[in-house]
Parts: structure tokens; C-alpha cells; sequence
């Protein structure tokens, strides 16, 4: 295009020129000279004959642009061809898509509506131009300006949005909120004033209550009949609407005899008098089946008018095509194969279901005769047959399959006199003496001894039948019954129950001693014989032995298999499950035998000791864990909980002179135990023996001084009002352990309890020097802070504490609470929301999380933490308080259930199960909520441990505490 126009610019300069000429010498001016030529004597231009430079345009200074023609951009080309790249993307494959993106781009919407004095146009202007380095520099300083003028600001104007936002809450109330002291009020109502409460009239307008019911009106037949031919063609006269003609007034009548082809519409004539009859009929059927001959009333049976509707109607599954063609194959089968037994069978109960009981029948007696060796028809036949006529086939059954066993229990089934049904068993017997089916029906006939006659005869025709030996030892005297075993021994060696049932017979008649000999022998001539010992099998056998009362042969039978087919080292652990497993099916003995047996063999393993004490205590009787017990710390001195649990034991009995001993030969074991000192000193301040209880606890600080034996000594004298020995006792033992978290709480926690505030913050704050990562210690301190008023500085301790112990839950909970506490709920919900993230597997987050949820998102937010947290407790708790909250009183027992199972440690839930049975319960549930708790012993939980640790509690027993705490649990969920 360029060198088009420098082209053209010589010529239209030159033409210029000449033109020029021509118009000054018409007007008669001077003659313009020629111009210069270059071969004369000027100097030469130094651009000429050089490289345009770069962007040089000819002519663009004076207006002289250049132009285009149609060849040199090519042909016209229209909007929907498509463009040179063939592979380009969708929006892109066409001209006009390329024109218009390219007018997208390039236009800016510069209208008046768009401008803005401060901020300019919204769009950008130059965002068309390139986007350099200096553009993005640019946008980085002033996006950074913008931050920090913002920041500047941010306080001011959240605390503006804030009061304006209360300020339109005060103005315009939800109605959740002017309604919240009414729905409080609430739980005042009594059933009585809830009932008296008048029922809200009908604010509708009257046609809105009395609503005008579309009237259904029955249509004439006469209608059907005008309208019945409505799209036809014809050219007869209607005989109802008479003849019309022309001239007024002469309209004829329907006359009383009538052409026969007067009317003839397409689809024949419609008698609606007929239909009319037949429906009447039908009715009086229906009203006739169903009315009460008596009184007249109609009597239906719903139930039994649907039964007989379906006996009448087939229950074959099918249309009747697929009942004509299941016919049709079966007809053709038996033709080809008239010998086949099944098809005869199929083609009779095809005709059974189809209800044609009769052709069944004569189908099945036509195959019993084409198959008279069949046992499977003859059964069927008589089957299908009533009573006398289905003795009738059993006979001729009979007569054709005389060593039948099924044919001659299916004629004992249809006698209904037991003698009969002797009468054809014996029959049987004679026939098929080999068959223990028929001696065990026959026998179960017959009164006990005959029955024991015809065993002893069983046994003789059927040597290889255990049952049928163990029954006839079952019925014969001691002496009788040993001679059947040995003889059932002789007949079959490698049966296990023949050995056990001799020991348990030994054993029902006292002679125990043969018990374990007979089981030894039984498991020598086993393997003898080529059996292998199923260990399983067993201890199977020993369970039912014990839940038969036979706890000799048991025991017995667990000695002997217990040690089978296991590794040495395998051999602890396993029996351990074994005695769970049995624990676990009831069978307590065995447990004991796999016990006993384990403590033989490791006499000196403390943890077998201890399961078997903890089995003993929780199914056995004091005496045996008390025997047991002294046994463990014979082999196993060394053992404080063994020891511990005797004296706990003896306590518990009320015999404490006993528990002391015990202590005293723990002592000897055992010279400086801090547990068992503990023990001792707990045992003489539960028996208030005071005194001797410090005596205690100053030869423990001499002879075996620990931070605990400290602590139990503050604890003694503060809980007996020693206020100034308890600070004494304190003093000193923090010399000694002054990084022993709990003396720092016991010493803030004394100066609270004497109103001393400011020595109780001194006491936290050094003990948080020494001590900073003791959650308890954090939470005292901030709680002391808010009891004291001081918000502010409650909420810093608690962050400086998040700081020093991250992910610590507790923490978090106690924020959230601070912030509810001070009814800031907006900021309590943000701190969940951060503790959740924090600490997503914390179960008392996510419990406390559901009900800071209003009541219908508290359902969703349970769902979350019972999958964040399944088996956590406090979750199991949240949800059950939720139950609870709905009135769901069964699911809610459920998950409290569930709750203690899990942790029965925990109090709290031990206390809110309790108090939800005094409220929904029985005295019989409230009375197993309270034993169980007080077996189980719960030591932990937040509302537990605030009654059972406090001071003036301390010699509560467990169920004192139980409804301490309850009584104190308020349903404010």
C-alpha cells in the first residue's frame, strides 16, 4: 500500500503542475518558469536515492494518503465463510465470529451513565493498550495504598456498620425475638392452662370456609343415546325429534310402530335398558353376598372379602397366554417322555395355581401310573388328594415302594390316632429296619420305656447312630447307661459326644475324679483312631456343658483342648480371647477353667492376674476375687494394684482391720509405694480416723516423699478446715515440686475460698511460670478474671494460653463459653468456627458446637460431628441431649446407653442419663442407671468433677454425687 502511493505521488504532482499552468496563463498572469532540472548546477539532495525511514508514509504530511483497490485485499468475503485456520476453536471458525470479537474488543463504553466524577469511567480506558511491567508496578502501589487507607479506617467503620446494625435490630425486632420471653414463659404452662386455651376462630371469609363442592350429577340415558351418533352420516329421519317439514306448525309425533330400517346408525343399536338391568343385577349380587340374612345390616368382612377374592383369583403370576403356553410345552413333554416324574409333578401344580385343583389331580394320578417307582409323585398325589383318598394313594405307594422312608412318614403324618400312627410306623420298621428317621419318629411316640425298649432295639439295627445311643443312655439306669456308652464306644470310635456324655453321666452321679480321666481317654482314643482335635469344636462342647450345669466336665474339657494347635508364644494372648469370647456367650465357667488354667501356666504375668480379678469381680462373688487375690500376691508381690484391690475389697465389706493387714503386708512388699501409702492414708479418713491419717501421710513425706503425698496432705487439712496448715503443707511442697502443676491450683484455689483475690492471681501467674503448658492452670486464671469483671483481661489470658498450648480444645471451649457467657454470640460462633478448623477431632468442640446451632440446624450439625467424631463420647451425649430436647425419650435412652457403654469414666453422662430418667423413666430404670454408675465409678466429666472434687463433697459416695449433679443440670437445651 505504501509503494502504491509513492507511486502515485510523482503523477499527481506532475498533474498538478500542469494544471497549475494552464489556469495562471487563462488568467493571464506571468508565465510560470520550468522547474530546475537536476543536471544544473544545485547541489544534490543528500535523502534522495536512500532507504525510506521507518513508518514513512509518501505524501501523509501534505494529506496525499494512499488507497486501496478491490486487488489488492482480494475478493469480497462474506460473514459465514470460514476463516484460513481450519483447526481454530468454536467462536472462532467464521469471519463475522472474528469481526465481532475484534468490535468487542475494540469498543469502550464511554457513555455519561458509565462516568463517575471520582472514580472516572468504570471500564478501563486504554484496556485495549498493552499490559507492561510498569502497569502491573503501578497497580501494586496503589492496590497497597488502598489496603493501608482501608486499614485506617476498618475500625471506625465496623464499629458504625455495627451500631447501625443494632440500632435496625432495636427498630425493627425479628419475630423470633419479640417472641423469645413469650416462648420462655412457656415452659410455665400447665397441661391444664394449655388445654384451657381458647381455639383460634376462622379469619377466612365465609366462601373460603364453606367451600362449594363441585356436584356431581348423574347423566340420563337418553343423553348417551342423542349423542351416540353425533359424527355420522345419515339420511333418516330421528324418530324422536318427529318429522319436520317446511310448512310451520306440522311437526308428527314419534309414531308407535316404526320401519325396521328407520334407524340404522354404523355401529349397531345400544340398548341402554339392558345395560341398565344388567348393572342392577350385578348389585343385587354384591348386596346379596354381603348382607346379614338377620337384621339386615351389611356385614363386611375387609379381611375376609379380600381372602376370598383371592382365592378366586389364580395365583399363578402370569397372563393367560403364558398359562396356555406353559401347558402346551408341558403337554408336549410328557407325550415325548411319559415317563418322566418332574413333568408330571409340574403339570400338576400348574393346574394347582391355575385353580383347576380337579385336573391337577387327574394329571398326578395319570403319572403315578406312568411312573409307579417314583417316589417324588406318589408324594405329590397324596398331597394333592383329600384325606381318605390320600391314605389310599400312601397304600398303593406303599404296595409299589415298599423300602420307601419318606412314603411311610407321610402315612404316619395323615393318621391323626397316635395309635394309628404306631401302627404304621412299626409297619415301617418291619419293612425298612435300617433307617433312623423312622426309629427316632417312632420312638418319640411312645411313653419312656417303651420308648427305651425300642432304643435298645434302634441301637442294634442302627449301630453307627450317635442320637440314638446317647438317647437310650439318656433313658437307662447309671449302671445300664455306662454299659451303652462303652458299647456306643465299641460301635463308634471317632465320635467325640458318645466321651463327653460319659463324663457328664459320671459326673451327674458324683464321681467328678472320673471326669478328667474319661476326657483324657477320649482325646488318646480320638487320635488314635485317626481324629483330628478341632479346638473350636471343643470349647463349643465345654460351653454347652456349662450352660447344661455340667461345670466339672467343662472345666475338664478345657484343660484337656485348651493348649491344642497353639504356638508357645501365641499362647497368652490367645487364651485371653478365648475367655472373652466365652464371657461373651454366657459361659462363665469356662472362663474361670481358661483362667485358672492360664495363671498355671504363668504364674508371675501380672496382666493375667489382673483380667482374672476383674472377671472374678465382675461375675464372680467377693469370696472368690478375695481368694484370688491372695493368691495373685503370693506369686506377685510387686503388684500394688493387686494388693490395693484386696484391701478395696475387704473395705468394701465393711471389714477394715482386714483392709489393714492387707495394707500392712503391702507395706512389707512394697516399703515406699506411694500408692499403697495413698491407699492406706484413704483408707483411715473414710473410716474418720483423722489422726491416724496424718501420722500417715508425715512418714510418707519422710520416707517417701512425692509431689502426690504432698498434694493428699494439702488436700487433708483444707478439706478439714486446716486452712493455715493446708498453706503451711503447701508452701513447703512447692519448694520441692514447684513444677507440680496441681499444688500451684490448690494453693489459687485456698486463697479464692478465703475471698483473697489478688493472692489467688499471684498463685496462677507464678504457677504458669513453672507450669505453662497446664491447661487447668490457664482456665482458673481466666475464670478468676471474668468472676472478678475483668472481661478484657480473661479474654487476653485465654489467647496468650492458645499461644503457648496450640490445638488445645479446652481452650477453645472456654473461649466460645467467655464469649456466650458476655452474650457475645456473633463473636462465640467465629471462635467455634476457628476451633473446629483447629481441632477437627475434638469431641467437646463439636458437642458444644450443636448447641450453639439454633433448634433446626442443631439435627445437620450432629450429623457433622457424629462423622468427624463416631465413637467420641461427648458427641454420643450431644446427641443424645438432642433426643432429649425433641421429646424422642426411646432414641434417646438408646444414645445415652450407648454413651456410657463406650465411656463409662465419664460422670456427666452418667448424670444427665439419670436425670433424664427421673424425668422420663421408672423407678426400676432409674434404680439400674444409679447401680451402675456406681459399679462403674466415673471420675472424669466437667459438671462431675466440679461436685465431686469439691471440698464439702469429699466423703460423698458415688451415688450421694450422682444426684448431687443432677439435681443440678437445668434443661436449658
Amino acid at each position: 500500500m505504501a509503494s502504491a502511493a509513492a507511486k502515485q505521488a510523482p503523477k499527481a504532482a506532475s498533474k498538478a503542475s500542469t494544471g497549475g499552468a494552464g489556469a495562471s496563463g487563462a488568467s493571464g498572469g506571468p508565465p510560470i518558469m520550468p522547474l530546475a532540472s537536476p543536471l544544473m548546477g544545485k547541489k544534490k539532495k543528500p535523502f534522495l536515492g536512500m532507504p525510506a525511514p521507518l513508518g514513512y508514509v509518501p505524501g501523509l504530511g501534505r494529506g496525499a494518503t494512499g488507497f486501496t483497490t478491490r486487488s489488492d485485499i482480494g475478493p469480497a468475503r462474506d460473514a459465514n465463510d470460514p476463516v484460513d485456520d481450519r483447526h481454530a476453536p468454536p467462536g472462532k471458525r467464521t469471519v463475522g465470529d472474528q469481526m465481532k470479537k475484534n468490535q468487542d474488543d475494540d469498543d469502550e463504553d464511554l457513555n455519561d451513565t458509565n462516568y463517575d466524577e471520582f472514580n472516572g469511567y468504570a471500564g478501563s480506558l486504554f484496556s485495549s493498550g498493552p499490559y507492561e511491567k510498569d502497569d502491573e508496578e503501578a497497580d501494586a502501589i496503589y492496590a497497597a495504598l488502598d489496603k493501608r487507607m482501608d486499614e485506617r479506617r476498618k475500625e471506625r467503620r465496623e464499629l458504625r456498620e455495627k451500631e447501625e446494625i443494632e440500632k435496625y435490630r432495636m427498630e425493627r425486632p425479628k419475630i423470633q425475638q419479640q417472641f423469645s420471653d413469650l416462648k420462655r414463659k412457656l415452659a410455665e404452662v400447665s397441661e391444664e392452662e394449655w388445654l384451657s386455651i381458647p381455639e383460634v376462630g376462622d379469619a377466612r371469609n365465609k366462601r373460603q370456609r364453606n367451600p362449594r363442592y363441585e356436584k356431581l350429577t348423574p347423566v340420563p340415558d337418553s343423553f348417551f343415546s342423542k349423542h351416540l351418533q353425533t359424527g355420522e352420516n345419515h339420511t333418516t329421519v330421528d324418530p324422536l325429534q318427529g318429522v319436520s317439514t317446511h310448512l310451520g306448525g306440522l311437526n308428527t309425533p314419534y309414531p308407535g310402530s316404526m320401519t325396521p330400517g328407520l334407524m340404522t346408525p354404523g355401529t349397531g343399536e345400544l340398548d341402554m335398558r339392558k345395560i341398565g338391568q344388567a348393572r342392577n343385577t350385578l348389585m343385587d349380587m354384591r348386596l346379596s353376598q354381603v348382607s346379614d340374612s338377620v337384621s339386615g345390616q351389611t356385614v363386611v368382612d375387609p379381611k375376609g372379602y379380600l381372602t376370598d377374592l383371592n382365592s378366586m383369583i389364580p395365583t399363578h403370576g402370569g397372563d393367560i397366554s403364558d398359562i396356555k403356553k406353559a401347558r402346551l410345552l408341558l403337554k408336549s413333554v410328557r407325550e415325548t417322555n411319559p415317563h418322566h416324574p418332574p413333568a408330571w409333578i409340574a403339570s400338576a401344580r400348574l393346574e394347582e395355581v391355575t385353580g383347576k385343583l380337579q385336573v391337577a389331580r387327574n394329571l398326578i394320578m395319570k403319572g403315578t401310573e406312568m411312573c409307579p417307582k417314583s417316589e417324588d409323585v406318589w408324594l405329590e398325589a397324596a398331597r394333592l388328594q383329600p384325606g381318605d383318598t390320600a391314605k389310599a394313594v400312601v397304600a398303593q405307594a406303599v404296595r409299589h415302594l415298599p423300602q420307601s422312608v419318606r412314603i411311610y412318614i407321610r402315612a404316619a403324618e395323615l393318621e391323626t390316632d397316635v395309635r394309628a400312627k404306631k401302627r404304621v410306623l412299626r409297619k415301617a420298621l418291619e419293612n425298612v429296619s435300617k433307617s433312623v428317621r423312622l426309629w427316632k419318629t417312632a420312638v418319640e411316640l411312645e411313653e419312656p420305656e417303651d420308648a427305651r425298649i425300642m432304643l435298645s432295639r434302634a441301637v442294634e439295627c442302627c449301630p453307627t447312630s450317635v442320637e440314638l445311643w446317647l438317647a437310650l443312655a439318656r433313658l437307662e439306669t447309671y449302671e445300664n447307661a455306662r454299659r451303652v456308652l462303652n458299647k456306643a464306644r465299641e460301635n463308634i470310635p471317632t465320635d467325640r459326644h458318645i466321651w463327653i456324655t460319659a463324663a457328664k453321666l459320671e459326673e451327674a452321679n458324683g464321681n467328678t475324679q472320673m471326669v478328667d480321666k474319661i476326657i483324657d481317654r477320649a482325646i488318646t482314643s480320638l487320635r488314635a483312631n485317626g481324629v483330628e482335635i478341632n479346638r473350636e469344636q471343643w470349647i463349643q462342647d465345654a460351653e454347652e456343658c456349662d450352660k447344661a450345669g455340667s461345670v466339672a466336665t467343662c472345666q475338664a474339657v478345657i484343660r484337656a483342648v485348651i493348649g491344642i494347635g497353639i504356638e508357645e508364644e501365641d499362647r497368652k494372648h490367645t487364651w485371653m480371647e478365648d475367655a472373652d469370647s466365652c464371657v461373651a456367650h454366657g459361659a462363665l465357667e469356662c472362663a474361670r477353667a481358661i483362667y485358672a488354667h492360664a495363671l498355671q501356666v504363668f504364674p508371675s504375668k501380672k496382666s493375667v492376674w489382673l483380667r482374672a480379678a476383674y472377671f472374678e469381680k465382675n461375675h464372680g462373688t467377693r469370696e472368690s476375687l478375695e481368694a484370688l487375690l491372695q493368691r495373685a500376691v503370693a506369686h506377685c508381690p510387686k503388684a500394688e494394684v493387686l494388693w490395693l484391690m484386696g484391701a478395696k475389697s475387704k473395705w468394701l465389706a465393711e471389714d477394715v482391720p482386714a483392709a489393714r493387714s492387707i495394707l500392712a503386708l503391702a507395706f512389707q512388699a512394697n516399703p515406699n509405694s506411694e500408692e499403697i501409702w495413698l491407699a492406706a492414708v484413704k483408707l483411715e479418713s473414710e473410716n474418720n480416723e483423722y489422726e491416724r491419717a496424718r501420722r500417715l501421710l508425715a512418714k510418707a513425706r519422710s520416707s517417701a516423699p512425692t509431689a502426690r503425698v504432698f498434694m493428699k496432705s494439702v488436700k487433708l487439712e483444707w478439706v478439714l478446715g486446716n486452712i493455715e496448715a493446708a498453706q503451711e503443707l503447701c508452701s513447703e511442697a512447692l519448694k520441692h515440686y514447684e513444677d507440680f502443676p496441681k499444688l500451684w491450683m490448690m494453693r489459687g484455689q485456698i486463697e479464692e475460698q478465703c475471698e483473697n483475690m489478688d493472692k489467688a492471681r499471684e498463685a496462677y501467674n507464678q504457677g504458669l511460670k513453672k507450669c505453662p503448658h497446664s491447661v487447668a492452670l490457664w482456665l482458673l486464671l481466666s475464670r478468676l478474671e471474668e468472676r472478678v469483671g475483668q472481661l478484657t483481661r480473661a479474654r487476653a489470658i485465654l489467647e496468650k494460653a492458645r499461644l503457648k498450648n496450640p490445638q488445645s480444645p479446652e481452650l477453645w471451649l472456654e473461649s466460645v463459653r467467655l464469649e456466650f457467657r458476655a452474650g457475645l454470640k456473633n463473636i462465640a460462633n467465629t471462635l467455634m468456627a476457628k476451633a473446629l478448623q483447629e481441632c477437627p477431632n475434638s469431641g467437646i468442640l463439636w458437642a458444644e458446637a450443636v448447641f450453639l446451632e439454633a433448634r433446626p440446624q442443631r439435627k445437620t450439625k450432629s450429623v457433622d460431628a457424629l462423622k468427624k467424631c463416631e465413637h467420641d463420647p461427648h458427641v454420643l451425649l450431644a446427641v443424645a441431649k438432642l433426643f432429649w430436647s425433641e421429646r424422642k425419650i426411646t432414641k434417646a435412652r438408646e444414645w445415652f446407653l450407648r454413651t456410657v457403654k463406650i465411656e463409662p469414666d465419664l460422670g456427666d453422662a452418667w448424670a444427665l442419663f439419670y436425670k433424664f430418667e427421673l424425668q422420663h423413666g421408672t423407678e426400676e430404670q432409674q434404680e439400674e442407671v444409679r447401680k451402675r454408675c456406681e459399679n462403674a465409678e466415673p471420675r472424669h466429666g466437667e459438671l462431675w468433677c466440679a461436685e465431686s472434687k469439691h471440698v464439702l463433697n469429699w466423703q460423698k459416695k458415688t451415688g450421694e454425687i450422682l444426684a448431687q449433679v443432677a439435681s443440678k443440670i437445668k434443661n436449658t437445651f
